[in-house]
């Protein structure tokens, strides 16, 4: 089976990316440059690059050229984020960081990540508010082996702004997520954090991030108080 020549231009690109030659927030080649290096024609490389964009991997500016997304920007450092106000108003995140510590993974999460049932891992626990309004409980957990050196002040510099994080210090880029999502009920914990009273029902997300080559970096389960929020998401 042939492979369309623009699928081939978008994995060279894909490739290009992969291997650290261009990095989130650099500008790549032109279209002509791209297609005299790749030996096709502009027009392919057009297609390829109009597939990266809608996929959020490259982003095009007026005048500029064709850039790699890069999380330092708000509109992709919040693109994951579906928690909307009923009210339509648009408030300010905060991230308040509630432990960080180094774990085994256990058989589930580690199924998800592709790890080793035991495998070590980093674990984040951290409230998130709207407005000074807890409205997110997050439990994180990453692998230790491409996030050497990660502590709690870097997750502090960065308020809370972890995907930021990943690819400033790390160079890794989260580019798409997966996410179940149920009706549960607030446990004695939770809901002490969140200021609800135990029993009140909210929303439970469990989400695995992925970067290049669909490798999963991260999983979260995200409890959410919906009150006076809905989770938004967009259907193609």
């Amino acid at each position: 089976m042939n492979i369309p020549l623009y699928i081939q231009v978008k994995q060279k690109i894909t490739q290009e990316l992969m291997s650290g030659n261009w990095r989130a927030g650099d500008l790549i080649p032109s279209e002509i440059e791209l297609a005299q290096s790749y030996q096709v024609s502009q027009g392919t490389v057009r297609k390829a690059i109009d597939e990266l964009s809608i996929e959020k991997i490259l982003i095009r500016r007026q005048g500029k050229g064709t850039y790699v997304t890069t999380h330092n920007e708000e509109q992709i450092q919040l693109r994951f984020l579906r928690l909307t106000s009923s009210k339509g108003n648009k408030e300010k995140l905060e991230s308040q960081l509630l432990s960080f510590e180094k774990t085994r993974v256990n058989s589930y999460v580690a199924n998800r990540l592709n790890l080793r049932p035991g495998s070590s891992v980093y674990k984040i626990k951290r409230v998130l508010t709207f407005a000074r309004k807890p409205l997110i409980l997050d439990e994180i957990y990453i692998s230790t082996i491409p996030f050497k050196g990660l502590n709690a002040e870097m997750i502090n510099q960065k308020k809370g702004s972890l995907y930021r994080l990943y690819e400033s210090n790390y160079g890794i880029q989260m580019l798409n997520a997966d996410e179940k999502i149920k009706a549960v009920s607030a446990e004695a914990e939770v809901s002490k954090l969140l200021n609800i009273k135990k029993g009140h029902p909210i929303l439970g997300i469990e989400r695995v991030s992925y970067t290049y080559g669909n490798k999963p970096i991260e999983w979260r389960l995200g409890l959410c108080l919906t009150d006076e929020y809905h989770y938004q998401t967009e259907l193609e």
